[in-house]
């Protein structure tokens, strides 16, 4: 067997000079989108330096675990394929909101039972998938870009609270970022392509550098070498309306980790991913987001970027992807390392976020309109998004002016990705379906879900 037809088997292991720089492709595809979500979240509810630069570590290493029981299995748990896990931006609006009320630790505490729950999913994942067709995953989808747009749009101008928002040079700095990812997006081949997102804020970072706009203290303070986890460091407490917010947004991830599983098995070896390895998968999902809540970090999932890239090389074999998450291990035992990604400008991560948030939301548009949107669709669709984003966002605006509402019409109604999902799934249960249905066109979700 040559080396690249060994590349292209899911078993065997092709020579390191093949498998390094290819595992190392698929580190830097998910290498800033791991992160970010924890840089985000410390920064909104006032995280100390110190315990941002452990959120970071660990971020790596949970990351980096969970991916390799992913491929490798461990028991039932699972898929036997090269899927790579990350901290998940969908949860990105809740732990910020449920962060602010309660606290970092009862994100952590609703992480923990979330992922139990979707291990449960993953039990009963056939007789639930018909709960969610493409109307109501795709609504989903393109709420949570629309909910995390506003986010991106802070940090681009230099996040909101802080010395030169709206500045001048932070617009400057964060489009600066903007038009080097959309250029090597656009223009990069192979390599280059695959890490648009981290070399734009590695140029952006260079830039605010010569700017003098970095304090560069927490690096120089930060040791080169440290245990990336310690269990319970950031607490664990439980609050009811945080565990329901994150359980259903579990369903969502639910349906994004089954999406992937088969993109990577139609990308890499053209057949369905069998029974065994969803539901392993989806073991595998629910298993390292809660592994992530016990040391401190946010829910991990599968990465769809990471399937893309498999779809373009074809390159499949498990070593391969393995020896890359190894140099992903590596790195979450240097905390200079994390120190410096802690203490990046908000602008110059804003630059690339604000594109990728709203890709998310036009990878939900796709997935809609390749559904029949006429009928009870488009109904589904127009109240989803009018009543869960309209209502969402008055309340969010004037919050006193509904105090006197019950509180589950509050707690309903105060997260943009819970509200619409919620109004999608009842509609999708309760409207009659069509005398004449047209069938989803044969795009299928995997590739949908690439642009993520």
């Amino acid at each position: 067997m040559n080396e690249m037809s060994m590349l292209q088997q899911l078993e065997g292991k092709p020579p390191l000079k093949k498998a390094v720089p290819l595992g190392i492709q698929h580190v830097l595809a998910m290498f800033t989108s791991n992160l970010a979500p924890l840089i985000i979240v410390a920064a909104a509810i006032g995280m100390k330096s110190a315990d941002k630069i452990y959120l970071l570590q660990a971020a790596m290493f949970i990351a980096g675990v969970a991916t390799l029981i992913q491929i490798f299995k461990l028991g039932p748990i699972g898929s036997g394929l090269p899927i790579v896990m990350g901290t998940s931006f969908t949860f990105l609006g809740a732990a910020i909101s449920m962060g602010t009320a309660h606290g970092y630790s009862a994100v952590l505490g609703a992480c923990l039972i979330g992922g139990l729950f979707e291990m449960i999913i993953g039990k009963a994942y056939m007789k639930l998938k018909r709960f969610f067709p493409p109307i109501v995953s795709g609504i989903v989808v393109m709420s949570i870009g629309l909910s995390l747009i506003d986010v991106g749009a802070d940090y681009f101008l230099g996040s909101a609270g802080t010395p030169g928002f709206c500045s001048v040079s932070n617009i400057l700095l964060g489009t600066a970022v903007f038009v080097i990812f959309i250029l090597l997006n656009t223009y990069g081949k192979g390599l280059i392509k695959s890490s648009a997102i981290l070399i734009s804020l590695i140029a952006g970072y260079v830039i605010a550098t010569f700017m003098g706009i970095i304090d560069f203290t927490p690096v120089k303070e930060a040791a080169w070498f440290a245990i990336p986890v310690i269990p319970l460091k950031m607490g664990l407490s439980f609050k009811l309306d945080a565990i329901v917010l994150f359980v259903a947004l579990f369903l969502i991830t639910a349906v994004e980790t089954i999406g992937d599983t088969n993109g990577v098995t139609v990308g890499g070896l053209n057949r369905a991913a069998t029974p065994e390895e969803v539901q392993g998968s989806l073991y595998a999902d629910g298993f390292g987001s809660s592994l992530a809540a016990i040391f401190g970090v946010m829910p991990n999932s599968s990465f769809s970027q990471n399937v893309g890239i498999i779809a373009l090389t074809k390159c499949v074999n498990k070593f391969t992807v393995g020896v890359g998450i190894v140099f992903l291990l590596i790195l979450s035992f240097i905390p200079k390392l994390a120190a410096v990604f802690s203490i990046m400008p908000s602008s110059v991560l804003g630059g690339a976020l604000i594109v990728i948030f709203a890709l998310i939301t036009v990878t939900g548009i796709r997935m809609i309109i390749n559904t029949d949107l006429t009928g009870r669709n488009a109904i589904i669709l127009a109240v989803a998004l009018g009543i869960g984003i309209g209502l969402t966002s008055a309340i969010g605006a004037n919050k006193e002016a509904f105090v006197n509402y019950p509180k589950v019409f509050n707690f309903i109604f105060q997260d943009k990705i819970f509200a619409t999902g919620l109004i999608a799934f009842v509609l999708n249960m309760l409207l009659p379906k069509d005398e004449v249905e047209s069938e989803v066109r044969a795009e299928p979700y995997e590739k949908l879900n690439k642009t993520l």
